[in-house]
């Protein structure tokens, strides 16, 4: 039986795999996944591979399907946003950003948006991803953070965020308009840090 451990180096986050079996002194250790800060010369092209599937879907974003590679890195790449992705063999798995929700009074509470790639889906990446920010935006002095529109079709992320400590705080009655679903419920999903 494996085990997995993540350890947080020089603001890098690793998953590990470890096999409990063997003796201490000896485990054999894998890196599973890296979570890095974005390099957005050079990981450009990769992040538009996974933003680009979420946006033309347009079934969790409230984005325009039509976006041109240029208006969705520059949203998701915003001067006001870190940006993280989690990378395996130089692939990159998934990515978020983490901001303040709002200036002034609102600024003690952070706000992430998080896409993973769609072929990762399973395998603990948006976990991975969520801890991360929840880890640094206490380290960046945030005493909470919102989900500000999370849409209530998307049940794998809805039941991620309440898994991690997330509550639904309040309910926008048909604020989005699913592709296939029609005019669906938006959820403001809240937690202390």
């Amino acid at each position: 039986m494996m085990d997995f451990a993540t350890f947080l180096v020089l603001d890098r986050l690793f998953l590990f795999r470890i096999d409990p079996l063997l003796p201490i002194l000896s485990y054999h250790v894998e890196i599973i996944m890296e979570i890095r800060s974005l390099d957005e010369k050079e990981d450009a092209n990769a992040l538009w591979r996974i933003l680009e599937p979420v946006i033309r879907a347009g079934e969790t974003y409230a984005l325009p399907k039509d976006w041109s590679r240029d208006e969705a890195l520059r949203y998701w790449c915003a001067p006001s946003h870190r940006v993280w992705i989690a990378e395996e063999n130089d692939r990159i798995l998934g990515t978020y950003f983490l901001q303040a929700n709002q200036l002034g009074g609102g600024d003690h509470v952070a706000n992430a948006g998080f896409i993973t790639n769609r072929q990762a889906t399973g395998r603990g990446i948006a976990t991975a991803l969520c801890t991360h920010a929840l880890q640094l935006a206490a380290s960046l002095g945030f005493k909470a953070m919102q989900f500000n529109f999370v849409v209530s079709t998307n049940e794998r992320a809805v039941a991620l965020w309440k898994k991690l400590g997330f509550a639904i705080v309040g309910t926008l009655p048909k604020a989005f308009r699913h592709p296939a679903r029609g005019f669906v419920d938006v959820y403001v999903m809240y937690r202390q840090l």
